[in-house]
């Protein structure tokens, strides 16, 4: 992990993110480290002064996830989890709001709404690619939702090319390819 956070310190990143909770289909799949998995993120990311950005999966681990973490992801299968999406809107962390695979625009903005309803004004969406027919890639890569949530919202848009392609090789070109904001008329 230290290892890692000094690599992508040293490329320029902005932040660490990293799963301590991770939510697998199968439940024999490595479902992370928990909170020991949090302890070594908070360290790693203390080590290159990079803030930490990782998955709360249950309402249940919020408080503690808040604790280690300096940014809390909800990931694409609890983008329609309201009840947590409520007790992050109570909480003054920012919220990482990852797109549901097959959610529309509309109900990524809703999913947005519960945070920001609760108080919490400092939500982040990103577009994490979405499921469609095509096999080649992990998932497609909706870069018309990413340009139409820059106009539909005041809230920051990113764009996550590693979980939309699922291939290494294609990261740096959709980086090359990210959208920029439109030019005011």
């Amino acid at each position: 992990m230290m290892d890692v956070a000094q690599a992508i310190a040293s490329s320029g990143a902005t932040m660490l993110r990293g799963g301590a909770y991770k939510p697998r289909t199968s439940p024999y799949a490595f479902q992370g480290m928990g909170l020991e998995g949090l302890k070594l993120l908070r360290a790693a990311g203390d080590s290159v002064d990079l803030p930490v950005v990782t998955e709360v999966l249950d309402v249940r681990d919020a408080e503690s996830v808040a604790e280690w973490a300096d940014v809390l992801q909800v990931g694409a299968r609890n983008m329609q989890n309201f009840m947590m999406l409520e007790e992050l809107g109570k909480m003054r962390k920012p919220i990482l709001l990852k797109r549901g695979l097959s959610a529309t625009i509309e109900e990524t903005l809703s999913a947005a709404e519960y945070v920001l309803k609760g108080g919490n004004r400092e939500v982040i969406l990103c577009e994490r690619g979405i499921r469609t027919f095509e096999t080649y890639t992990r998932n497609t890569l909706d870069l018309s939702a990413v340009a139409a949530l820059k106009t539909l919202t005041h809230l920051p848009v990113i764009a996550d090319p590693s979980h939309a392609t699922g291939r290494r090789d294609l990261i740096a070109p959709c980086r090359a390819h990210r959208s920029r904001p439109a030019p005011m008329a």
